[in-house]
């Protein structure tokens, strides 16, 4: 009987974030396949977002943790972890390595290669250069990327304008890319109606059940589109006397919202739920009459299937990957980016219109059950690695035949 493939998954952080649940959920639907055997190593983070790894164990998954994985650049720390990884790839012989996240993607491709790793893949779940930093941090990543491409067999994105963002840099060939949207666990989202109405749910967030409540789950840290938020939130408190405001999940920036909350005149108005368990966000959406999301940079946000998924309309900033989940005037509105007076205009229009909201809502529905489960992504990016091993494997038997008769450079029969 043929040994397991050997998988292993490298990622920066696992903390509560939407590229580190993609990635958490690739290897548990791995894991719980028996052709493959499958490690996820994993960086160390101790900030207020909380972490994944609970859930990692609890589901089987062999998750390594090092220190030596961080996020910010420290020449002599990431040498070590390029150091680490290859020990840890040669020594567990994998046929696939697949890492995530920026400094993983470097440290991890790079150390791949060098213990001759037969196949190595890397997502994008989002490109880290981009408008809001400065040029020189561009350039860097930029040049970066473009070497570690050439250590990669595939490169997956988790939606098409992450794709062509790096193609546009020259990061990859366009024949590396290919798009494998999200997957997540849609069951809890899909059945929180049967076991929670949408009072009871904003009941046991503290909020009146008449209320109209405008929400928006992400991490508390900058880029997530908050200070919009509460920009609109003043408009859309102006305009609805019962509109409420939920903000739901923890970080750095707590501290400044609420003080920036009060500052405006909403903070009365405005609930913090903080960072809730994996099981409360569908009971959130729920207590959800209109769904916002104003990060600036995504790759494809989470929150917008699963928004969708339980049946809430969206409005949200037309970037990234967005469009490729809301469709405008179907399932939500799309508002350019940082127009926080046409974001509240268009919230201000769904709470007006309950049977509006529950179209857009249906809508939502339909589409992210279609594409965004995560049975479908794991099969996809299983295809990619049986593709890419079947291709290593006849590249092999190739390489074994006599000299004679073989185009070494073509790799075809003469």
């Amino acid at each position: 009987m043929p040994r397991p493939i050997r998988i292993c998954h490298v990622i920066t952080r696992l903390i509560v974030g939407g590229a580190q649940e993609n990635t958490l959920y690739t290897a548990i639907g791995q894991h719980r396949n028996p052709a493959f055997e499958v490690t996820l190593i994993a960086g160390i983070d101790h900030g207020r977002e909380g972490n994944l790894h609970d859930r990692a164990h609890a589901a089987g998954v062999n998750l390594r943790l090092t220190p030596l994985l961080v996020r910010p650049i420290r020449p002599v720390t990431d040498l070590r972890a390029h150091l680490e990884l290859y020990r840890i790839f040669r020594a567990g012989q994998f046929d696939v390595v697949h890492t995530h996240s920026s400094k993983a993607g470097i440290v991890g491709r790079v150390a791949a290669r060098m213990a001759h790793v037969p196949v190595v893949i890397h997502t994008l779940h989002s490109l880290v250069f981009h408008k809001y930093q400065s040029e020189v941090a561009n350039q860097v990543y930029i040049r970066l990327k473009r070497r570690c491409a050439a250590f990669t067999d595939v490169l997956i994105s988790v939606n098409d304008q992450t794709a062509k963002g790096a193609i546009a840099e020259r990061i990859g060939r366009p024949e590396q890319h290919v798009t494998i949207h999200s997957g997540m666990e849609l069951e809890p989202f899909l059945t929180i109606g049967d076991r929670l109405s949408a009072a009871d749910a904003k009941r046991r967030l503290g909020i009146a059940p008449e209320a109209l409540v405008v929400g928006k789950v992400a991490r508390l840290f900058p880029l997530k589109g908050h200070d919009q938020f509460l920009e609109a939130a003043v408009r859309i408190a102006a305009g609805q006397p019962r509109a409420k405001f939920l903000l739901v999940g923890d970080g750095s920036l707590r501290d400044s919202l609420e003080a920036r909350a009060r500052t405006l005149g909403i903070h009365d108005r405005l609930v913090f739920a903080g960072l809730v368990s994996p099981e409360e966000i569908p009971v959130c959406f729920q207590a959800m009459d209109v769904v916002v999301h104003t990060s600036l940079r995504e790759g494809i946000a989470r929150v917008l299937p699963q928004a969708g998924t339980v049946g809430k309309p969206v409005v949200t900033f037309d970037l990234d990957g967005a469009p490729e989940v809301i469709k405008d005037g179907v399932s939500g509105y799309l508002v350019p980016p940082l127009d926080t007076a046409a974001l509240a205009e268009r919230v201000l229009e769904l709470l007006a219109d309950p049977d509006r909201r529950a179209a857009f809502g249906r809508a939502g529905r339909t589409f992210a059950t279609e594409h965004f489960s995560a049975d479908l992504m794991v099969r996809r990016i299983n295809e990619v690695y049986f593709s890419q091993l079947s291709r290593r494997q006849q590249l092999d038997e190739l390489a074994a035949l006599p000299i004679q008769g073989i185009d070494r450079n073509s790799g075809a029969l003469n």
